[in-house]
């Protein structure tokens, strides 16, 4: 399947330049698509058609490897295939792709940041709890804990799998019979949000993660995606490389508004 996108667009996530200079080496005839010399407001396939600046090929290609941020929405589940028939996050990529495959996991009904990408060994790091990688989750839960619940329970709690590790909560909204709260991890069990809080008595009602190693899902709205841009990437491999501890921190929640 072809999925046409603006040149600029293109070119600025491939690294080439802002789209504002984008556009500049478009009227400069510096930029061809498939041998023809672009104009301004031209589309192209980013995996299909041969994008060249200054005679320099630019576009993603099949040996790339390729980074999406998708809003995950509910009622999607987090695999390449389901046995139930059920859509999976990657039905919502409408282009031509490798295979991808999604970094962690998020449940059925819970919406929010996943990272998709056919770079296995970048995938197998991110995911490993050796390195301690951030995930920030607003959680909705029934009822209303208290400061000395919520203490006990960033402390660490004992689940059917072992204990969780530290993680800070800090609650942001009240409704009148239920509390939203933040929350930073620095694991990623399966169901380990929700089993949390369940285990205290207090079942999530809803589950967004808004970050995930740095990077904030920003404003894509539910089903959207975008491909990680040069910076992010590089941003994704030297946190990497610092192969950082258990618990260690890496990013800032985003402040209360």
């Amino acid at each position: 399947m072809s999925h046409l996108q603006r040149l600029q667009k293109i070119l600025s996530e491939s690294g080439v330049a802002s789209r504002r200079k984008a556009e500049d080496l478009i009227r400069e005839a510096r930029v061809t698509v498939n041998g023809r010399l672009a104009q301004v407001g031209d589309k192209a396939d980013p995996f299909h058609d041969h994008i060249k600046v200054d005679g320099r090929r630019i576009s993603l290609s099949s040996s790339a490897k390729v980074y999406l941020l998708l809003n995950k929405p509910k009622g999607t589940v987090t695999t390449v295939a389901d046995p139930e028939g059920r859509p999976t996050v990657l039905d919502l990529i409408k282009e031509t792709k490798p295979r991808l495959f999604p970094v962690g996991r998020l449940d059925f009904d819970a919406e929010g940041f996943l990272l998709l990408t056919d770079d296995g060994a970048m995938a197998h790091r991110l995911s490993h709890p050796s390195y301690g990688i951030s995930r920030i989750y607003r959680v909705k839960v029934k009822g209303k804990p208290g400061p000395e619940e919520i203490s006990r329970l960033s402390r660490g709690i004992r689940l059917e799998d072992g204990p969780t590790a530290p993680c800070r909560i800090r609650p942001f909204q009240e409704t009148e019979d239920n509390l939203w709260l933040e929350m930073v991890l620095h694991e990623g069990r399966n169901r380990q949000v929700k089993r949390m809080w369940e285990k205290l008595g207090y079942p999530v009602l809803k589950l967004k993660r808004v970050a995930f190693a740095g990077l904030s899902i920003g404003r894509l709205k539910p089903g959207e995606y975008r491909y990680l841009r040069p910076s992010e990437v590089q941003r994704l491999k030297d946190l990497l490389a610092k192969h950082l501890s258990p618990g260690a921190s890496e990013v800032t929640p985003p402040k209360k508004k």
